[in-house]
């Protein structure tokens, strides 16, 4: 490529290599019915596909998974352009699952929409998330907690040092401490590739945090959600839309996470207290 405009380059530039960021079409096939397509980095492309079938509601549980197997596909074969090949990944999932899968690509069939996100209704957003769970723990993700985790998140950044134009989706403990670190082009695709490894490994439960290179927007907020993931935060703004899915959701959601400040935008579900009232009940009654 031609770098022009630098101190002291002559007038037509100089002439560098340069490594930018793979970004290819990833083919989601389920029990062989082709279901999406999706651009994406071609790395941890079985956890991706996986994480998406979760946090799109596809599967309710890993285990629903029964076989992940992923191949390239030439760009004759994929009917693309010269130079431009594809992945194909295929999923073999159970019967239920996949019926409900057929169900809502019925839905979805040939719609013209009012224009919202593709969708024909505003009831097709699927906006509703069942809250998440309390966690006692939940105050723990406080502001030097996740400010250690973004400052630990770039050095495990490597695609994106090398060719930058990469989002990031880490999995961070309660004292800060950065544990796993998936890197795309796509904001979301991050952090299904994230979701799927901890899914595959039994993790989902783990007390933490999702951490993002990203802002914070509300199909975010709804993925985390959907997985009973309790803690969010973001590097950039949230939308107000996402907002609001993290209140209604019960999510804790930081963003603008930028030392040596972040924003609390929703505090997430707190444990249960009782009330005065209700420590005082008289003997025998349940509280």
């Amino acid at each position: 490529m031609r770098v022009l405009g630098e101190p002291d380059a002559p007038p037509e530039g100089r002439l560098r290599t340069d490594t930018m960021a793979a970004e290819v079409p990833v083919s989601l096939v389920f029990n062989g019915i082709a279901h999406a397509v999706m651009m994406a980095t071609p790395q941890d492309l079985e956890a991706f596909a996986l994480g998406f079938a979760l946090s799109e509601g596809i599967l309710d549980d890993a285990r629903e998974c029964f076989d992940i197997e992923a191949r390239t596909l030439r760009a004759a074969e994929a009917g693309l352009p010269e130079g431009v090949d594809a992945t194909e990944v295929s999923l073999t999932i159970s019967t239920r699952s996949f019926e409900r899968l057929k169900g809502r690509r019925r839905n979805l069939s040939g719609r013209t929409g009012c224009g919202v996100c593709g969708v024909e209704s505003f009831a097709g957003l699927d906006l509703d998330t069942p809250p998440v769970p309390a966690r006692e723990w939940i105050d723990r993700v406080d502001l030097p907690t996740v400010l250690r985790a973004f400052e630990a998140l770039p050095a495990r950044q490597l695609l994106n040092a090398e060719a930058g134009a990469i989002h990031a989706a880490g999995w961070a403990t309660l004292d800060g401490a950065l544990t796993d670190v998936f890197e795309d082009v796509g904001r979301h695709n991050a952090l299904d590739k994230l979701i799927g490894a901890m899914a595959r490994a039994g993790r989902l439960g783990e007390p933490g945090f999702v951490v993002l290179t990203s802002r914070g927007s509300h199909e975010l907020v709804r993925k985390c959600a959907r997985l009973g993931i309790a803690a969010l935060a973001t590097i950039s703004a949230p939308t107000a839309m996402g907002v609001r899915m993290a209140e209604l959701a019960g999510v804790r959601f930081w963003g603008l996470c930028r030392a040596p400040r972040a924003v609390l935008y929703a505090p997430g579900a707190a444990p249960f207290a009782p009330s005065k009232e209700e420590l005082f009940e008289p003997a025998g009654r349940a509280l």
